[in-house]
């Protein structure tokens, strides 16, 4: 039965250091009441009297007691635990930092923490990531895939674990993805610049064997076959995955016998390497640039950057939807949902061949 504490109690009251993280025993023995008595505040239940109520959270302040949430989860129904997994390129893209902050505000008013981690494009981090945030019983995962082949994450499939794979599909696992249009989106850059009299168009991208790098491409060839124009190789440079990268080789081709008027830059940081090249060359004004993904401050350059923008907040936010819907007990069929692109004009995708206004 719960007791009035003595005023001479030991060494636990008035905020005594203990040495360790205090638990609810120590709550309880400060507090004079049971070990019942501080679960049910702790919890939120019924049952306690305002007195007793006040007795124990006056405790809690005075040890600075912190909930085991993972404890707490053990109790919710069917074991979740309020936290899922985020997995992306690289946090520090802008791109990626959009995604993760549409994400969590699906996320957070719903009581959810969100766990992210960079994959770095690197299969085995994928996996070991992975198997990390399920160990720790995350109630669902978001993955920006960087391997060819998902298949090892049936098992957890089958245990209960939603799965949502953005910005690339899974391969050989039947889950829900939230995608963008790479080729029709790259398709309407390239086309863009075609349009404003550009017949010798360098593309510069990512890493080749990505998806969204293939498709890219394929929308860049896909406008330049369809306006009857060749594709140059030379003018193709892929693997360019710094900026520091995508800046020489951009600043080499642009130095080349026969450089290219305009430039279809397939990934922002690629494109910040290729406004960096332009403007070492002084060049920035006499060959166009069109990027795909837009990345801050691009409307704030001299001339500003034409780019064919995703909408990461979407991407995210339906990405996050959809994986509660999975987590609420949604057993519709794994769907594909695309999030279209949009062409933004700024000045640099509009420079005509043979242009130097400088």
């Amino acid at each position: 039965m719960d007791s009035q504490l003595p005023e001479t109690a030991g060494p636990l009251n008035r905020g005594a250091h203990l040495g360790r993280r205090p638990t609810m025993r120590d709550v309880a023995a400060l507090a004079g009441v049971s070990l019942k008595t501080v679960s049910r505040v702790v919890n939120g239940e019924p049952g306690v009297s305002s007195t007793l109520g006040r007795r124990v959270r006056d405790a809690i302040d005075e040890l600075d007691f912190r909930p085991n949430i993972g404890a707490r989860s053990l109790r919710r129904a069917g074991g979740r635990t309020a936290t899922v997994g985020l997995l992306l390129e690289d946090v520090s893209n802008p791109f990626s930092s959009a995604l993760q902050r549409a994400v969590e505000d699906v996320a957070i008013p719903r009581g959810v923490m969100v766990f992210t981690a960079s994959l770095d494009e690197d299969p085995q981090r994928e996996r070991e990531l992975t198997r990390a945030f399920s160990a720790r019983r995350a109630d669902g995962l978001i993955i920006a895939p960087a391997s060819n082949d998902q298949s090892y994450l049936e098992s957890e499939l089958r245990a209960g674990t939603a799965i949502v794979c953005i910005d690339r599909e899974a391969r050989h696992l039947e889950v829900d993805s939230v995608l963008t249009t790479n080729v029709a989106g790259a398709s309407a850059g390239v086309k863009h610049l075609i349009d404003h009299g550009h017949r010798r168009i360098a593309f510069l991208g990512d890493r080749a064997d990505i998806t969204t790098a293939q498709q890219r491409y394929e929308g860049y060839t896909q406008a330049l076959t369809t306006a009857g124009l060749p594709v140059d190789t030379g003018i193709v440079l892929s693997d360019l995955t710094s900026q520091a990268l995508a800046q020489a080789a951009a600043a080499e081709l642009l130095r080349g016998d026969d450089p290219p008027t305009a430039v279809f830059a397939a990934q922002n940081l690629v494109t910040i390497g290729v406004a960096r090249a332009l403007r070492q060359l002084g060049r920035e004004r006499g060959v166009a640039l069109v990027g795909f993904d837009d990345f801050p401050l691009a409307d704030l350059l001299d001339p500003g950057v034409t780019v064919v923008a995703q909408d990461p907040t979407a991407i995210g936010r339906l990405a996050a939807t959809v994986l509660f819907d999975r987590i609420g007990g949604s057993d519709s069929p794994p769907a594909t949902h695309v999030v279209p692109t949009k062409l933004i004009t700024r000045g640099s995708g509009e420079i005509r061949p043979g242009s130097n206004l400088r």
